[in-house]
């Protein structure tokens, strides 16, 4: 396989994933995706009639990476990887998005609470010649959480921009009993797999 540029497009907003790639020496250059607008998202992230957990984050995942990988050839880009991802939350087979309002970030902890869920982050890697894509799936056992320290943590700016309401590398972190799986993937980007994707890519990593 042609080798590809040593950098990488990251087709993501989140600071937590430009965290994990900095922590393992991986260069990037952001290519961010729209989001909202007239014109809408570039990649819709609703779930379709039906749809798994499983099938939606892999989807949405693979769809970023198509997406911005055909924006790297329309705008005359320098030819790059280009690794898009996706996190979810999922309890009893419904997804638990972002919460919009205290209210719905207190409902999906009361329903994560002594309870265990699964963390399913999928990533997917586009390159000029490969496409391919994993999806990371990690078990997180909540402790009991009284309404006090829900209501606590719901008052805090923490449960809003996070799958779930809640941030394995924040406060939430004294929720978690128990975690088998991936530490990175449940903060949304599996580094083991990530760089498996990358090297099949051509990127020379060790």
């Amino acid at each position: 396989m042609k080798p590809v540029d040593k950098k990488i497009y990251l087709a993501s907003k989140s600071p937590r994933r430009r965290e994990l790639l900095r922590q393992v020496g991986i260069d990037f250059e952001l290519l961010l995706l729209r989001s909202d607008g007239p014109r809408g998202p570039d990649v819709t992230e609703e779930v379709l009639p039906g749809e798994a957990p499983l099938d939606y984050v892999s989807r949405v995942a693979r769809e970023k990476a198509a997406f911005a990988a055909d924006l790297v050839v329309k705008r005359r880009m320098a030819p790059r990887a280009v690794l898009a991802a996706d996190t979810t939350v999922t309890i009893d087979g419904a997804i638990l998005g972002k919460p919009a309002t205290p209210n719905e970030a207190i409902a999906m902890l009361q329903q994560l609470s002594g309870r265990t869920h699964q963390v399913l982050t999928a990533i997917a890697v586009h390159s000029p010649d490969f496409a391919g894509q994993i999806t990371q799936v990690s078990d997180v056992r909540f402790g009991v959480l009284s309404p006090a320290a829900i209501a606590a943590y719901c008052a805090t700016s923490e449960p809003y921009d996070k799958a779930g309401g809640y941030g394995i590398q924040g406060p939430a972190a004294q929720f978690i009993e128990h975690i088998t799986g991936s530490h990175s993937g449940i903060m949304g980007l599996p580094l083991y797999e990530t760089a498996q994707l990358l090297r099949q890519a051509g990127l020379p990593l060790p």
